[in-house]
């Protein structure tokens, strides 16, 4: 199997892993097989809404038949809040401390009935990780979302879980306790030791802390054992001749990541998708593999009356209203909360594989960078991954600020990718030789240049020029590893003063993000110098 279900390596009974794992075997524990199971305690649990929407073949993603979409809602709080986010072995992060309030979080729930629900990670035997969460009564409705969002266990996956690659770790072992209260966490506690695979989250009733915290986990199993973590999206093209061209898009929410992923380009293409959220890449062979089978989609992308609603598994934090045959359905636009979200099933893209074996082609870093035009081509594998370690984006909604956080300000979010738990490095080092093995790296701009809209229309036709092998670049000025394909409209001018300024301003900003790794967190994060000489030879020849 394998993660180590079973004791076989006292190195991973850890002083917060043992009292987190040791929660699971309490006498007011109730061990949830499926599911279904969870199904029917979440449709009767306090303030769950019971839509009339039924679930499209309930039955192939373990519900029971004549299952309908269920929808809880939360109240002040309806997104990601990363303030709230302890590292163990990261400087500053008191272990004693942390690791106290851990265990009286779990004496606390003595007097309450708590769910074990278990599921996988990893939809290929190359690499499965086996999941624990454990979370009190009237939580029902974050436990089904949870255990549709990985993959639950059916004979089907456990044979494949039985026969898979064995790593040399322990199983994931969450605790949850959404009613968690401490003075000195007012926005909740969400703590991870990652070298052994367990965590806690802490008084935070959004499901995503829940489902980014078991990738959080996730993803750093992967990285230890040869695989780069990828919090993005993969496509295939499967082009005439037997030919195809594999792509991997990396972005935050809102940046276009899963718009590309699942594009149809008006039924152009054949297209295969590996996942647009959690996927990891093998640095020995490039192969890829999907680490859930759902999607945790925001609702607003999606209006009432659209086809895609149908493959709706669990709802949150959006509306219901009647319609005209006065059944209860979901107000899909996002008028509530500003982050409505829905876990949809697998079923919704009939093209799903669980691994391509074939190596990626392109990687696309997503950026909302102003100064950027609509497609970079990066040459270098340095300053390739540098760039991705630099990824410049906008905050959305689907991430709670600390206060006097400007949610307009450029930021900086190496690899898209927020949950990170190992030093960034470590991705650095991973995504540089995946370009050294000959992918190409391209930059898109999937927000404004210079205070001009780039629409989808303009990003996929790109896209499409790139997979077909069309498309015309040429030396950008004076780089001399940045390349541009010109687009009317969008065609960057060095001879404007304003311009220019702003251009060197943004690469600056990225020079200084790469200095402050050298300190922040105690060097932690630490880039190699290479990064740092990459980005200031683009300055040199602007």
């Amino acid at each position: 199997m394998a993660t180590i279900e079973y004791f076989k390596n006292k190195d991973i009974l850890t002083r917060v892993r043992t009292t987190v794992e040791t929660a699971f075997y309490g006498n007011n524990v109730v061990k949830i097989s499926s599911p279904a199971e969870m199904y029917s305690l979440a449709k009767n649990s306090p303030g769950t809404i019971v839509t009339d929407m039924p679930i499209y073949k309930p039955e192939e993603v373990g519900l029971p038949q004549g299952a309908t979409v269920l929808l809880f809602n939360d109240g002040e709080v309806t997104g990601r809040f990363a303030a709230a986010r302890r590292i163990a072995g990261e400087p500053g992060v008191d272990i004693n401390n942390l690791a106290a309030k851990v265990r009286e979080a779990v004496y606390n729930t003595r007097y309450r009935k708590l769910y074990h629900c278990q599921a996988y990670a990893g939809l290929h035997e190359d690499f499965m990780v086996k999941l624990h969460l454990l979370i009190p009564e009237n939580h029902e409705n974050i436990a089904l979302s949870w255990m549709l969002n990985f993959q639950y266990i059916n004979d089907f996956y456990y044979k494949m879980y039985q026969n898979s690659k064995e790593i040399n770790e322990g199983d994931i072992y969450i605790f949850s306790d959404p009613d968690w209260r401490h003075p000195e966490h007012p926005g909740g506690l969400a703590f991870f030791d990652p070298e052994n695979n367990v965590a806690a989250i802490l008084g935070m009733r959004y499901f995503g802390e829940h489902k980014k915290g078991t990738l959080t986990l996730v993803w750093g199993s992967a990285n230890r054992n040869g695989y780069a973590s990828c919090h993005g999206g993969m496509k295939r093209y499967n082009l005439d001749n037997g030919r195809s061209y594999v792509v991997s898009v990396f972005g935050l929410s809102g940046s276009g990541k899963s718009t590309i992923t699942h594009a149809k380009h008006d039924n152009k293409y054949d297209v295969t998708v590996l996942h647009d959220d959690a996927f990891i890449i093998n640095t020995k062979d490039g192969s890829s593999i999907a680490l859930e089978p759902a999607y945790f989609d925001k609702t607003q992308d999606y209006p009432m009356g659209s086809e895609d609603n149908r493959f709706i598994l669990t709802a949150q934090n959006t509306g219901a209203t009647l319609d005209e045959n006065g059944k209860v359905v979901l107000v899909t636009e996002d008028i509530r909360n500003g982050n409505g979200r829905a876990i949809k099933s697998k079923l919704w893209s009939p093209n799903r594989v669980d691994k391509f074996e074939e190596k990626t082609d392109a990687v696309f870093w997503l950026m909302k960078d102003p100064t950027l035009p609509p497609v970079v081509k990066v040459k270098g594998s340095a300053l390739g991954s540098a760039m991705g370690a630099t990824l410049a984006t906008k905050r959305t909604t689907a991430e709670r600020l600390a206060e006097g956080v400007d949610p307009n300000a450029l930021v900086v979010e190496p690899y898209a990718n927020p949950f990170r738990t190992y030093p960034l490095s470590e991705d650095y080092n991973k995504f540089k030789a995946l370009f050294d093995d000959g992918i190409d790296c391209y930059i898109l701009n999937t927000g404004a240049f210079m205070d001009k809209d780039i629409g989808p229309k303009v990003t996929l036709g790109i896209i499409e020029a790139i997979v077909e092998g069309t498309v015309e670049f040429k030396q950008w000025a004076n780089f001399t590893d940045l390349e541009i394909m010109e687009i009317e409209g969008y065609v960057p001018d060095f001879n404007d003063s304003e311009y220019k300024k702003q251009f060197t301003a943004r690469m600056k900003d990225r020079v200084e993000f790469i200095k402050s790794r050298e300190t922040a967190k105690g060097g932690f994060d630490k880039l190699p110098a290479e990064a740092l000489e990459a980005i200031e030879k683009v300055i040199k020849e602007i």
